[in-house]
C-alpha cells in the first residue's frame, strides 16, 4: 500500500474554555518543509510539536496551524459572554487625547462611538501563561488526532494512486503484447531487403563479394535491431513496479519510513529507458506508434509518482 504526499487532517478540543482546532496540510516536496502557525500560548511549545510532526511524516510540504475559534471562546466562570471585553483605559486615553487636541471639556457622542471602535479598544488580552502538564498533555492528543486524521486521508488518496499506476502499468504491458505479431516478421522482411539490394549489385560485384562475411555482418546487424533483451527487462521493472506498490502491505512496514514514492520515480526511470531503445531499435511505423503509445502512459505514471511519499 502507497501513501500521498497530498493530505489533510482535522481535530478539536478545549483549552482553556476555548475550542482549539488543529489543521494540517501538506502538498509535495522532496524533504520535510514544515510550516507552523500557532497561538500565542503555544509558540514556547513551537520546538516539541515539530518534533512530533516530523516523527510521524517522513517529508512533504507540511502547513501545520493550531487556532482558537473566535466565534465560541469565552472563559469558564470569567462571567463573560462571547462578547470581546472593552479596554476601557485606551478609551479614557483617547478621550484625553481629544479633549487636550480640541481644548473641550466633553467628547461628543459620534467620536465616542468611533473610539470605541478602534482595533486596540476591543483588543483581547493574549493569554500567554506556561502550560500545565495536563493542558500540554491535552494539546499533544489534539496533535496526534490531527495527524491520524491526516494519514487516514494519506492512505485514501494512495489507494487512488495505487488503482491508476496499476491501470497504466496494465496499458503498457498490453502494448507490449502488440509489438509480437511485428517482432516476428521483422527480421525475415529486413534480411529479405538486404538481400534484394544485394541482387541489385553488378555480377562482378557479386563475383566478389565475401559471402561468409556478409552473412557475419547481417547477422550482427540483425542482432543489434533484436529487442528481446528489452522485452524482458521491461517486463521485469513494470514486475517490480507492482511489487514495490505492495512491499509495505506484505511485509507490514510502516508506510511512513520506506521512501517507496523515491523508488518508484527510479523504476519509471528505468522503463523509460527500455521504451527508449524499443523506439530506436523499431524501423516499422506501426512499432513506433505503439512505442509512442508506451512514451504518453509513461509520463502519466511519472507525474502521479511525484505525489507518492
Amino acid at each position: 500500500m502507497i501513501l500521498s504526499m497530498t493530505g489533510y487532517g482535522k481535530a478539536e478540543t478545549i483549552f482553556r474554555g476555548h475550542k482549539l482546532i488543529c489543521e494540517i496540510r501538506s502538498l509535495n516536496s522532496k524533504s520535510m518543509d514544515l510550516s507552523v502557525r500557532l497561538i500565542p500560548q503555544l509558540r514556547s511549545r513551537e520546538l516539541d510539536l515539530r518534533t512530533l510532526v516530523s516523527q510521524r511524516l517522513e517529508r512533504g510540504k507540511v502547513d501545520l496551524a493550531i487556532y482558537e475559534e473566535t466565534s465560541l471562546p469565552f472563559r469558564e466562570g470569567s462571567g463573560l459572554g462571547s462578547f470581546t471585553p472593552i479596554n476601557w483605559s485606551a478609551v479614557t486615553e483617547y478621550a484625553a487625547q481629544y479633549k487636550a487636541q480640541m481644548n473641550v471639556t466633553e467628547v461628543p457622542a459620534e467620536v465616542m462611538a468611533a473610539i470605541l471602535r478602534f482595533p486596540d479598544v476591543l483588543k483581547t488580552q493574549e493569554d500567554t501563561s506556561d502550560l500545565t502538564e495536563e493542558e500540554w498533555s491535552s494539546v499533544q492528543t489534539l496533535l496526534n488526532q490531527a495527524i491520524d486524521a491526516f494519514i487516514a486521508f494519506r492512505t485514501q488518496e494512495g489507494l487512488s494512486l495505487q488503482n491508476m499506476f496499476t491501470e497504466k502499468l496494465d496499458g503498457i504491458a498490453d502494448l507490449l503484447a502488440q509489438v509480437e505479431p511485428f517482432e516476428k516478421g521483422r527480421v525475415a522482411k529486413i534480411k529479405e531487403r538486404l538481400e534484394a539490394n544485394l541482387a541489385q549489385l553488378s555480377a562482378e560485384t557479386q563475383a566478389q563479394t565475401d559471402r561468409n562475411r556478409l552473412e557475419q555482418e547481417m547477422i550482427y546487424y540483425l542482432e543489434k535491431l533484436d529487442i528481446t533483451e528489452e522485452k524482458v527487462r521491461l517486463t521485469n521493472h513494470i514486475k517490480y513496479f507492482r511489487e514495490t506498490m505492495g512491499t509495505l502491505t506484505s511485509n507490514n512496514q510502516s508506510p511512513i519510513s520506506t521512501g517507496v514514492g523515491k523508488k518508484l520515480g527510479f523504476i519509471a526511470q528505468e522503463m523509460g529507458r527500455e521504451i527508449n531503445t524499443l523506439g530506436s531499435k523499431s524501423n516499422q511505423s506501426e512499432m513506433q506508434i505503439i512505442v509512442v503509445k508506451m512514451k504518453d502512459i509513461l509520463e502519466q505514471i511519472k507525474e502521479q509518482v511525484l505525489n507518492v511519499l
